[in-house]
């Protein structure tokens, strides 16, 4: 399956730097970092996320199939609703984190960066007779918008009454005439939203975005996500969900799903290791760097950036459970560094109106 690029890459700013996540070549900044990390907690910023692929599940037993493969009870998800939920594999280790979108005749499955081959693969190998799994990517073109001032963009954009939708609400609606699909969503703690557009349009539609916002990147949407513990997968993959911070995503209480022998098992047995944020001065650690206390090796850093919101370092760490706290002192790759909770940064969202 050839790499994902951007359906609208044509019509990027000259100068946009891109990197590869898993099968997708993505634009991780189309200025500086700094700019485009302030229109997502300051103002609003459009995210080009043509490296997710947005996949059709169908057949008469597509919920059944649905709620097999899905970490979280979607069997009276509606054609107005959306929800984040992991796929997992048996042994429960995370596939993809996808978004969920409900739909009349099944449901749309919205993968993470660059994991939608291995997601279609997943798919696949546990579909029946009852069940079609397409690709949709070739036919749509997904974009978000971020910000407390993201519900303005909307309304100037596309209708007013859809900036005020009820978190996780899908709508049918439509846009310069063209239909699309439009739901209240986000990654960032701020206002969200999500548009699946025809992919003959996406370009119209990318244009007339930056009219109303600042594009953003991979790098200050990722740099957001950690900033509200919003797992990033392609950073953060754990040898299971306890250890990763994600049970959120999963409901135990299903009584059948792909995985849950697994994660049951996890749940009932000796505490492990788990993953808490932390933050200090010194230089941006590598994946990998031992965290010790009193010289004593104890975990490692799972990932680490330069928050522009925190002006420090933050990362996360992996250590034992009883460790897994905030305001415990450690040191990583010799500086030190303090555990916090989360959100390590507010969103100006939660204080802002939508009005």
């Amino acid at each position: 399956m050839a790499p994902l690029t951007s359906a609208v890459k044509s019509a990027h700013p000259e100068g946009t730097a891109y990197g590869t996540v898993g099968e997708a070549e993505v634009p991780l900044r189309f200025s500086t970092l700094e700019a485009e990390y302030d229109a997502i907690r300051s103002r609003a910023a459009v995210v080009d996320l043509s490296g997710e692929r947005v996949i059709e599940v169908s057949g008469p037993d597509a919920v059944e199939f649905a709620q097999k493969v899905l970490a979280r009870d979607v069997e009276f998800l509606t054609a107005e609703r959306c929800m984040t939920s992991l796929v997992l594999a048996e042994d429960g280790s995370a596939v993809d984190q996808v978004v969920v979108w409900g739909r009349e005749d099944g449901m749309l499955l919205e993968s993470s960066a660059g994991a939608g081959t291995k997601l279609l693969e997943h798919l696949r190998s546990q579909a029946g007779a009852g069940v079609e799994i397409t690709d949709r990517t070739e036919e749509f073109a997904l974009f978000g918008l971020e910000g407390p001032y993201a519900w303005g963009v909307v309304g100037r954009l596309i209708d007013g009454e859809l900036a005020a939708l009820p978190f996780e609400t899908v709508a049918d609606t439509q846009w310069d005439g063209v239909d699309i699909l439009f739901a209240r969503t986000g990654v960032t703690g701020e206002y969200g939203y999500k548009v699946i557009a025809p992919r003959e349009s996406a370009e119209a539609l990318w244009h007339k975005a930056l009219e109303q916002a600042v594009p953003a990147g991979q790098d200050a949407l990722e740099l957001a996500m950690l900033e509200v513990r919003q797992p990033v997968l392609h950073r953060e993959t754990a040898a299971d969900i306890l250890e990763m911070g994600a049970s959120w995503l999963v409901d135990i209480t299903k009584e059948d799903f792909v995985g849950r022998d697994a994660v049951l098992a996890v749940f009932n047995g000796p505490a492990g290791r788990r993953t808490v944020g932390f933050s200090g001065q010194g230089e941006v650690p590598a994946a990998g760097t031992e965290v010790t206390v009193d010289g004593e090796v104890i975990g490692e850093v799972v990932h680490a950036v330069h928050s522009v919101g925190l002006e420090a370092t933050l990362g996360l760490v992996r250590v034992p459970a009883d460790l897994a706290a905030a305001g415990l002192r450690l040191t990583v790759g010799g500086s030190e560094v303090t555990t916090l909770t989360s959100p390590y940064v507010t969103p100006k969202s939660w204080s802002t109106p939508i009005i």
